[in-house]
């Protein structure tokens, strides 16, 4: 076990995972995904590229998917990961857009398919050929669903030993949308839909040689609720060493929303701050101000944004540091979700101080109270933002505090010898072999 000084001085992953020897020979490992895991600027991407680079020093991976719309994009992608080590195959299809008289059709018409939507619109035949591609060529070992709805086009075109990344528990984070959801249509819509997310996650929980969940509460619900065969938890994590204290001066009246801004449960947060939470904040103190700093927003968000006063909008900036360095607290308003949250280990591996809602620590092993402040209500959330921008030595002690769990905890190294183990479990033939 790598001690704590070790990763305190920052070694990159693939020096920490030199440390520990590969068990057996090399495998060949097939991911298959929505999209390539470059550049990391969303949390899943994030998650699957830390993980994968340094296993892709020893084993063989694969990864498939879909092309992206920026052309460019993707083919920096495809060859970042092919330097890594890591053979990109791309499928000729782009995804359909989630905007327009044609997504709201693709919803209608979904009612009539026993698939949830974001199942149905992403296997297509062109996925599946291109499974079946990878299969004929190579002697693949392992297959690795990146997100549970491609369980779907891999049943149906591979065969052989499988695991399934679940970053969330889908069906959870439908039914929170419901609760949320104050218009009647909208709300039947998606209770429709948590009810099969519910069927398809019980199915492929069932199938899959081993669910991988982010967190405890979801490895429980997948065993306990969907009858998942085996469970393994591999948690997300930070590179504590590309995240870590910095001496520059916060503004303890700068509170940052840090998520990617085409994500709903996001959305949803932000739309919360902007109508509720931050008016209250501004009327007390005058000199706080928001950032909301994520990738992809939707065009109402940069309006409301430029209308709101005190409020700024950063797009898809190419590094989250400088901004988790400066502010006073990483805010994290969240009602929808599942999983646990990237941004707070980042935030708490910065010693930027948190505050945050039950469901935005939840799956996290961190202390309110100790390591952040849990604030659950608008008033609560109000409340706890101004006392971080009027005691921020208080909560600064909190996120030292915090970082200690996060260096201890969520090292990305650590987390990917546990990922490898479960691949060496559950590869075809002799994993252990020469």
């Amino acid at each position: 076990m790598l001690s704590e000084p070790e990763m305190e001085r920052g070694d990159d992953c693939e020096r920490l995972l030199a440390k520990e020897p590969a068990a057996g020979r090399r495998l060949q490992v097939a991911i298959v995904d929505e999209e390539l895991c470059y550049p990391p600027n969303s949390g899943k991407r994030i998650r699957t590229l830390n993980l994968l680079r340094p296993l892709a020093r020893r084993h063989d991976i694969t990864y498939l998917a879909y092309r992206g719309e920026d052309a460019a994009e993707t083919r920096a992608a495809a060859d970042f990961l092919a330097a890594e080590g890591i053979r990109p195959v791309l499928v000729d299809r782009v995804l359909p857009s989630k905007a327009g008289p044609e997504f709201y059709a693709r919803l209608m018409l979904n009612l009539l398919s026993p698939l949830p939507y974001s199942v149905q619109v992403h296997n297509s035949r062109a996925l599946r050929e291109a499974i079946r591609r990878v299969a004929r060529e190579q002697s693949i070992d392992l297959w690795q669903c990146e997100w549970t709805p491609y369980g779907e086009s891999l049943v149906r075109a591979a065969s052989g030993p499988w695991v399934t990344m679940a970053h969330n528990v889908e069906s959870v984070i439908w039914r929170r949308y419901a609760e949320y959801e104050s218009n009647f249509l909208k709300r039947g819509y998606i209770r429709v839909q948590h009810r099969k997310f519910e069927r398809f996650e019980r199915r492929m929980f069932a199938l899959a040689d081993r669910t991988i969940t982010v967190s405890p509460p979801d490895a429980q619900i997948a065993l306990e609720e969907f009858g998942a065969r085996q469970v393994a938890i591999v948690e997300n994590g930070v590179d504590v060493g590309h995240f870590r204290p910095n001496a520059a001066p916060r503004d303890p009246y700068r509170a940052l929303f840090l998520g990617s801004l085409d994500w709903r449960p996001n959305l949803d947060a932000v739309k919360l701050l902007l109508d509720r939470i931050f008016p209250q904040v501004r009327s007390h103190e005058p000199r706080a101000r928001l950032l909301l700093v994520g990738r992809k927003p939707p065009a109402w968000l940069s309006k409301r944004a430029r209308e709101c006063p005190g409020v700024d909008l950063l797009a898809d900036v190419p590094d989250v540091r400088p901004h988790l360095d400066c502010c006073g607290l990483l805010a994290v308003p969240l009602r929808i979700g599942g999983g646990s949250r990237l941004k707070i280990i980042e935030a708490l591996a910065t010693e930027c101080p948190v505050v945050s809602t039950r469901v935005g620590a939840e799956g996290l092993e961190l202390a309110a109270g100790r390591h952040y402040t849990e604030a659950n209500s608008v008033a609560e959330m109000s409340a706890a933002i101004l006392d971080a921008m009027r005691r921020p030595e208080h909560h600064r002690t909190l996120a030292r505090q915090g970082r200690k769990v996060v260096v201890r905890r969520y090292d990305w190294s650590i987390l990917a010898l546990q990922l490898e183990a479960i691949w060496r479990e559950h590869a075809g033939g002799n994993a252990d072999g020469p």
